[in-house]
């Protein structure tokens, strides 16, 4: 919304301007304007104000479903010098956790950067709980969306809530109404893929989404809690005990992966993302998102709270 004193539009969010982009020409409102003092007229054209600038990145964030508590994500402000000093860890492990983050932050930046120029695929955020994918999923259709692109921000548990709720008789809403955004948007993003157990409908629809989206070429992000590694068998990965800067209550009997440094950590759950989705969507996500692994322990258990102690 206009600022009512801006001195430049006087309040009607419009502000003349003498040069705009030549690719931008055709979009502008543009009239002929005499030089004052001649016979001379210059061309200007008519662009929003300044002082909505605010106001439209609410909108759009608006439009984009990005909930409240994700607003604010951006690339600048996803911490990657968490672990190593935080007094938690082993000066060896917390740089490798750090520099999970940072790989991880690089890819996606890079992707928000060049969209849509040569993204061909979307992105597969998966880690622990509290690794930062859903900051760093947000920061990327944040800053396409503010840049004039359409994106939507879905929840994966909400999302099947509201397909199911369409098949109340009650419901003001269909299922197509309620798929239709989400097959069309230029840019989906579905935050904790496979957060629930997958019945044979879950897998139908998820597979529904994914399939149209791969089919008319339209760009996926998703984040999940699930790994791909198999679970464990062999003498190698025998249960042991938990390595310095391990949680206290981290189950061993739960599948371990190698980080850089050689330490093993234990997945979120036995489930791998093939046994919450099935084999078939998992080989389509390959090939229509790029993987991103993010390997650290969770942050707001973790860190926050060795630096609350300190504090």
């Amino acid at each position: 919304m206009a600022q009512p004193d801006c001195p430049l539009c006087g309040g009607t969010g419009w502000k003349t301007v003498e040069h705009v982009a030549e690719e931008e020409n055709l979009k502008r409102v543009s009239w002929e304007k005499p030089i004052e003092g001649t016979n001379a007229k210059k061309r200007v054209w008519a662009v929003p104000c300044d002082c909505t600038g605010k106001d439209r990145a609410a909108r759009a964030m608006g439009r984009a479903r990005i909930p409240n508590r994700y607003v604010q994500c951006d690339f600048d402000n996803f911490d990657i010098d968490l672990y190593e000093g935080c007094g938690k860890f082993e000066p060896v492990e917390g740089a490798a956790f750090d520099r999970s983050l940072a790989q991880a932050r690089l890819v996606v930046e890079a992707f928000a950067r060049d969209y849509p120029m040569g993204t061909n695929t979307g992105l597969l955020l998966m880690g622990g709980c509290g690794t930062g994918k859903t900051h760093l999923a947000v920061a990327a259709l944040r800053q396409i969306v503010l840049r004039g692109h359409t994106g939507l921000f879905y929840d994966y548990r909400e999302l099947l809530k509201e397909i199911q709720g369409s098949y109340n008789s009650e419901s003001q809403t269909t299922e197509l109404g309620v798929l239709e955004p989400v097959l069309t948007a230029e840019l989906l993003l579905i935050d904790d893929l496979a957060s629930t157990k997958a019945s044979d409908w879950v897998r139908e629809t998820v597979g529904h989404i994914i399939n149209t989206r791969y089919n008319e070429r339209r760009i996926t992000i998703l984040t999940t809690n699930f790994l791909d590694q198999p679970k464990r068998s062999g003498p190698d990965d025998a249960a042991g005990p938990r390595g310095k800067g391990t949680s206290p209550d981290t189950n061993w009997s739960r599948p371990r992966f190698r980080l850089p440094t050689g330490q093993q950590i234990a997945a979120h759950t036995e489930d791998t993302l093939s046994d919450r989705l099935g084999e078939r969507i998992r080989s389509r996500l390959y090939e229509t998102c790029q993987t991103i692994e993010l390997f650290a322990p969770d942050y707001r258990r973790v860190v926050r709270q060795a630096r609350q102690m300190r504090s």
